[in-house]
């Protein structure tokens, strides 16, 4: 499922317009985005938590070429389902 499909699903689930379905979906998930970006975890129950893992600058080597390389440090977002979305999952 891609975007567009999730907000056909959600307009027609909920009875909105696409228009509106889109602009709810847009908002869930800018909000989580700028909730990572503050460093702030997003917990939704039953679905899962959504973090920040800040990985440290580190050495590591073109695999074309074998020259050694600086890989700088950065934060990457993290999601951790909760035991509800696996067991549907499964």
């Amino acid at each position: 499922m891609n975007k567009t499909e999730l907000i056909k699903k959600v307009a027609a689930e909920n009875d909105l317009t696409q228009k509106a379905a889109a602009a709810v979906v847009d908002s869930v998930l800018n909000s989580v985005m700028d909730s990572l970006a503050a460093r702030e975890p997003v917990s939704l129950f039953g679905f899962g938590t959504f973090s920040c893992k800040h990985r440290d600058a580190r050495q590591g080597r073109n695999p074309a070429t074998g020259e050694a390389m600086e890989f700088a440090a950065s934060n990457t977002p993290v999601f951790k389902a909760a035991k509800a979305f696996k067991e549907k999952v499964n």
